[in-house]
């Protein structure tokens, strides 16, 4: 019998892949994605210090969202990110798309997040 990997544990493998090669500094940290069926989350990290230095996600009180499984919440999760992001004086980052395809709600909240001042 064939022992098939779930979804979750090829996207884990994916991950750990891109993570032995993404890595984010001080200077230019990692904007990591993490995606569930209900929201989205999204953290900028400085893996050298081990410190998330900026977050925003679905279920955040400022954004009052109904859905935050959707495009237009990722899409505003972005928006929400790059804001705190400029406050920190974060410009650059490096993005880690956690395994996921790069589609639907990863490229909305990337994009999002350019539109807003992020580079990468």
């Amino acid at each position: 019998m064939i022992n098939k990997k779930s979804r979750n544990d090829a996207r884990i493998a994916r991950h750990v892949r891109v993570r032995s090669k993404v890595v984010g500094t001080a200077l230019v940290p990692r904007l990591n994605v993490f995606r569930s069926n209900g929201n989205i989350f999204a953290q900028i990290i400085d893996d050298s210090a081990d410190k998330t230095l900026v977050s925003a996600s679905s279920i955040d009180k400022e954004l009052k969202l109904d859905n935050g499984g959707n495009i237009d919440a990722a899409t505003k999760v972005g928006e929400l990110l790059a804001k705190r992001a400029k406050e920190a004086n974060i410009t650059k980052v490096t993005f880690d798309r956690g395994g996921y395809l790069y589609h639907g709600r990863v490229k909305a909240l990337a994009d999002a997040a350019r539109e807003n001042g992020l580079e990468f």
